[in-house]
């Protein structure tokens, strides 16, 4: 078994290799053409790049695999994590250009325009070379939460580089926000709360996207967990207007809804009657105040414009068409769709008859991430953060997947499944298929083996 300090040594190494990485072929202003396998076996990025990626993203999914089992405090991990991020916040962008819409969404907020109107070839932006081409057309899809926050980081820092130093900001202390809400939420499970801090802080999903990708997703998990913790805690408005707050980051963050009412300590409907208003009336003073209304519902509709096997029932369509089907990834996107909500009833039931709902608000979290049309890598991030509170068995199951997902983009963005659409396509169905066996089969399971149990982890409802 690895020693700690080995692991912290190895996860500084891999990080620091990863900021070298980002110094040479990191997202960059203007945009310019991906990185690909391609452009890495022809010579055209050098030999330096490809290592410095390939090595770096190794020996950090190592060294945080194996400090599954050494850590020895709750400080260690958070110590440790921190030290890991350190390198990569001094240059650019790792995983993505997502940073840089943000920034142009948030310079037409503050500039008074209508970011849910256009994207930048319509409406403008000082910085649109630096978007990347398949985004410089779609309106912004995030909700006016987040919008605030980027108009905000727009208007102080002036130009790109500040912007963007400022976005990092926002989700460093996002991240900062999860490993807050963390400890309560596995003390109430039972779950070692050192487990459950490395898990989350020392992922290298979390390093890479949030981090140094500065993905807004920061801020809306900082939100659900908060709300959460403060609904375990049987106050219902206060954490109606968190989860009300981090629907107004991200849409898809309304599943954990329903479950938080389980948690609070009144008849049903006066809990989803205080969480509800809560939740509504933040959104309404946000959007009342920022000028925006609900045009990021619309722009939902853009994110699907990517195709990849990543997301299992665009795997299942592509498997389908590879053997002759017409238009099965339409078909099957919308048949995971029904799914999803099947599943999330399921779930509901299950956490109203007595489950945990905490447990059960992250499952259908990863069931949201896994039934979605389009998967990107630090979607992972969203069921990793309750889960990793509330699981206590071996936590492989949650780790392995979150592992790959860190290797799957190219320092600048450019997403593996790109490169291996066929095989991809084949292996995911296979492998969903394996996976919703292995979900039912846990889930039906003693909700006690799972997650919480014990004085604190009883039924999480009540009636009048």
């Amino acid at each position: 078994m690895p020693r700690p300090l080995l692991v912290r040594c190895t996860g500084l190494a891999g990080s620091a290799l990863l900021a070298g990485a980002a110094f040479l072929g990191g997202a960059r202003r203007p945009w310019e053409p991906t990185v690909t396998p391609r452009t890495i076996f022809a010579g055209q990025n050098g030999l330096l790049l490809p290592l410095l990626w390939l090595s770096g993203t190794a020996l950090l999914i190592g060294a945080w695999w194996a400090g599954r089992r050494v850590v020895p405090s709750a400080r260690w991990a958070c110590a440790t994590a921190a030290l890991w991020a350190v390198p990569l916040l001094a240059f650019l962008p790792l995983g993505s250009y997502d940073v840089y819409s943000y920034a142009c969404q948030g310079w037409q907020q503050a500039a008074g325009l209508d970011p849910y109107a256009g994207g930048v070839d319509r409406l403008g932006c000082p910085w649109a070379d630096a978007v990347a081409p398949t985004w410089r057309s779609a309106p912004a899809p995030y909700g006016p939460v987040f919008l605030v926050l980027a108009a905000a980081a727009a208007k102080l820092g002036g130009s790109l580089t500040a912007t963007v130093a400022l976005l990092r900001l926002i989700a460093v202390l996002g991240v900062a926000a999860i490993g807050a809400c963390l400890p309560p939420l596995a003390r109430r499970a039972g779950v070692p709360v050192e487990r459950a801090l490395w898990l989350v802080l020392a992922c290298p999903l979390v390093l890479i996207h949030l981090v140094s990708g500065a993905h807004n997703d920061a801020v809306m998990v900082a939100l659900l967990a908060g709300g959460l913790a403060v609904a375990a805690t049987g106050r219902g408005w206060p954490a109606g207007v968190l989860f009300g707050l981090a629907i107004g980051v991200k849409a898809t963050a309304v599943v954990v809804l329903p479950f938080a009412i389980l948690l609070i300590p009144r008849p049903w409907w006066r809990a989803a009657l205080e969480l509800a208003a809560a939740a509504v009336g933040a959104l309404a003073v946000v959007s009342a105040g920022s000028g925006l209304g609900l045009g990021w519902v619309t722009g939902l509709a853009g994110s699907g414009v990517s195709v990849q096997w990543t997301a299992p029932p665009t795997a299942v369509g592509m498997a389908l068409e590879l053997v002759g089907v017409p238009h099965a990834v339409a078909v099957t996107r919308v048949l995971g769709m029904i799914a999803l909500a099947g599943v999330l009833l399921w779930l509901l039931r299950r956490a109203w008859r007595g489950g945990d709902a905490v447990l059960h608000a992250g499952l259908a979290l990863a069931a949201t991430v896994l039934l979605a049309p389009v998967f990107h890598p630090w979607y992972a991030i969203w069921p990793l953060a309750v889960l990793a509170a509330t699981l206590r068995p071996d936590t492989r199951w949650l780790a392995a997947p979150c592992a790959v997902a860190a290797a799957l983009c190219l320092p600048d963005g450019y997403n593996l499944a790109l490169a291996t659409k066929a095989q991809g396509a084949v292996g995911m169905t296979v492998l969903a298929g394996f996976l919703a066996w292995k979900v039912l089969h846990e889930a039906n399971r003693d909700p006690d083996h799972l997650g919480a149990g014990g004085s604190g982890a009883g039924p999480r409802r009540r009636v009048p």
